[in-house]
Formats: structure tokens, C-alpha cells, sequence
């Protein structure tokens, strides 16, 4: 290296065999984790690819499908110390459904995982399912915003959400996806991480505080007035559509009862009712047959119930009887002579005549 080149005071050197000065390690150390069993066809298949992955480190790696488990452990080609640690996230993220082209990334230096678990941070399963819908957003785009300005790789699966990338990026993956569970919209925080990418460009702004450029949300609470016309409001709109849509208005709320300092009357124990009645000072033998007594009697009641229902069917309707060949004939002379009634109002002599000839008639 020349003179002129200044190598920076944080990059790390990758760790060689020469870099371990100890030889091989004196005892072994091994990792295990389960895995799902809709993960158990994938892993056969690229299990291969796995262990050439491992075994460029040192590092021996067994799929277990009995017991459903992947372990890895050191031998004495490991030269790495830490890449065990590696070995250990890599089967970790094979486990929680990340590819093995993705996960084989983590063996480098630079880059880490962490898998943050919101299973049991909402406990009502609707909201959970839509508070972790929204970290992946519509056709993914809120998910595809965390990962180009984080620089990481994020993956939501069942109750936990895989992360991969530098250390400073997962803490911010980290506070979206727990502030997203917490009902804080991630759109904030990727709003706030815009513009610090856009302050970072700055140089004249590298000494100052960006307190004052940042946005600052906050949830306004509502006062209890506020609260009760909003809700009154609501309500009012509501009466309104159920009058235009024809519907009846719902029932207004009873009256509250007056407050009254004192706590109300004690109600009567079972005990008090017995001894109101006489019942409890009967004999043993007195109230079973006074309760047998009041079976029978209630028996009896139901029976006779059922069969007033059962001799309602046999009860013959009312018919109407058939008139008479005199009757139609009486009732043909009575409509004929209405019609001539109303068609000429007879005189008081006439009339006299009429009803004595019907008298002599009938």
C-alpha cells in the first residue's frame, strides 16, 4: 500500500486461516433449531447447496426429518470463531421461509439478521392480521420503501417478520414493525427516513441537530365535549338516513335514575322467602310430598293443555246453511220492492194500502 492510500479506521479485514493464531478449537460447538412442516421439501432440495456453503467455512451442517431440525456444529477445519454464530442465524432464517440464495448472505462480515416476533403483540387476530398487512402494504410497496432506504432485506412470515442487513438498518426495520404493531402507520417513519437520506447529503449539515427538519406527529386526543358532538352528530345523521330511507327511528335511551348516595335495599334471601311461606318448618317428609304434590299438580295442568290442543282438530268448522226456495222468494219481493221505493216516493194512503196488503199476504 502506498503512502498516499489511508485505509479508513472502520472497515473491517475479512478473517482468514492466517488470522488464527490459536489452531483448531478445543471443543466443539453446535447449534439446532425446528422447522415447519410445509418448509421440510424445500430444505431437501437445496440441503446440497447448504452444506458447500458450510463447508467453505469449516463448518458441518445435519437436516434431521425425523425430528423435524437443522443443527450445525464446528470441526476442525473451522478457523472462524464467529462463524458459527453465522451457521446459526443462517438455519434460523432457513426455518422462517427466507430463500437459500438470500439466506447464504448472512456467512458475509457486513451483514446480519434479526427476526423480530409480533405474534404476541396484538392479542385480537383481525387486527393483527391487518396491522401486519399493513408493514407489507398494497402489492408490497410499503415493504419495497423499508428495504430501499434501509438496505435491508425484510420478509413477513406468520408471526414473525426476518430481517437482513447492516446492524445501524435493522434497528430502524426493527422500530417500523413495532410501531406498525402498535397502531403508528409505517408511512411516518419512511417519511422521517426520506429526508434524513436528504439531510445526509448535506455536509454543512453534518454538526447539526435535524430536530427541527424532522416532522413531528402527534395524536391529538379528543376532549370529552368533542367526543360527545362528534358521537351526537353520528347519531344525528344516522336518524336522518333511517327517516329518508322510510325506516322507523331507533328508541331513545331510558331515562337515567337518580343518584342516591345510598346503597339499595338488601333483597331477600331464599331462607327469608321459606320462612315467609312456612316451608321451612317442615318435616323432611312434609316438604317432599308437598313437592310431589305440586309435580303432580303441574302434570295434571300440562296434560289437560295438550289435549284442549289435540281436540281442536276434531272440532268441526261453522257452515253456512243453504236458504230456502220461500226465503229466495222473500228476499227477491223485499230487493224488487226497494228498487221501486227508490224510484217513486208513494203517498201516505198508498203506502197505508201497501202494508195492509202485505199483512193480509203474509
Amino acid at each position: 500500500m502506498s503512502d498516499n492510500e489511508v485505509t479508513p479506521a472502520w472497515k473491517i479485514e475479512t478473517f482468514e486461516t492466517k488470522d488464527n493464531k490459536g489452531g483448531t478449537f478445543t471443543e466443539e460447538s453446535s447449534f439446532a433449531t425446528l422447522f415447519p412442516k410445509y418448509r421440510e421439501k424445500y430444505l431437501r432440495e437445496v440441503w446440497s447447496a447448504v452444506t458447500r456453503a458450510l463447508e467453505a467455512h469449516g463448518v458441518a451442517c445435519t437436516l434431521d426429518l425425523v425430528h423435524g431440525s437443522m443443527s450445525v456444529r464446528t470441526t476442525r477445519k473451522t478457523y472462524d470463531p464467529y462463524i458459527i454464530l453465522k451457521a446459526r442465524d443462517l438455519v434460523k432464517l432457513l426455518a422462517r421461509g427466507v430463500s437459500v440464495t438470500q439466506a447464504v448472505k448472512i456467512l458475509d462480515d457486513e451483514v446480519a439478521c434479526d427476526i423480530i416476533k409480533i405474534g404476541s403483540l396484538v392479542r385480537n387476530k383481525e387486527r393483527f392480521v391487518k396491522r401486519r398487512q399493513r408493514i407489507i402494504g398494497p402489492d408490497g410497496s410499503t415493504l419495497k420503501a423499508i428495504e430501499l432506504l434501509t438496505q435491508c432485506y425484510v420478509l413477513v412470515q406468520g408471526s414473525t417478520v426476518s430481517v437482513m442487513g447492516p446492524y445501524k438498518s435493522l434497528k430502524e426495520v426493527r422500530r417500523i414493525v413495532l410501531d406498525c404493531m402498535k397502531n403508528i402507520h409505517p408511512i411516518y417513519r419512511i417519511k422521517e427516513l426520506m429526508i434524513r437520506r436528504e439531510l445526509a447529503k448535506d455536509p454543512k449539515l453534518a454538526t447539526e441537530s435535524w430536530d427541527r427538519f424532522l416532522p413531528q406527529f402527534r395524536k391529538r386526543h379528543l376532549k370529552t365535549s368533542e367526543k360527545t358532538a362528534k358521537k351526537n352528530e353520528a347519531l344525528a345523521q344516522k336518524a336522518e338516513a333511517r327517516q329518508a330511507a322510510g325506516l322507523e327511528p331507533l328508541p331513545s335511551k331510558p331515562p337515567k335514575k337518580v343518584y342516591t348516595p345510598f346503597p339499595p335495599a338488601q333483597l331477600p334471601r331464599k331462607v327469608d322467602f321459606q320462612l315467609e311461606s312456612g316451608e321451612y318448618f317442615l318435616k323432611a317428609d312434609e316438604k317432599q310430598a308437598r313437592d310431589s304434590e305440586k309435580k303432580k299438580q303441574k302434570q295434571a295442568e300440562a296434560t289437560a293443555k295438550r289435549q284442549e290442543e289435540r281436540a281442536e282438530a276434531f272440532v268441526a268448522p261453522a257452515e253456512n246453511a243453504a236458504l230456502t226456495v220461500e226465503e229466495k222468494r222473500r228476499k227477491k219481493r223485499k230487493a224488487m220492492e226497494e228498487e221501486m221505493d227508490g224510484e217513486e216516493q208513494p203517498s201516505p194512503e198508498k203506502a197505508k194500502k201497501k202494508k195492509k196488503k202485505r199483512v193480509e199476504d203474509s
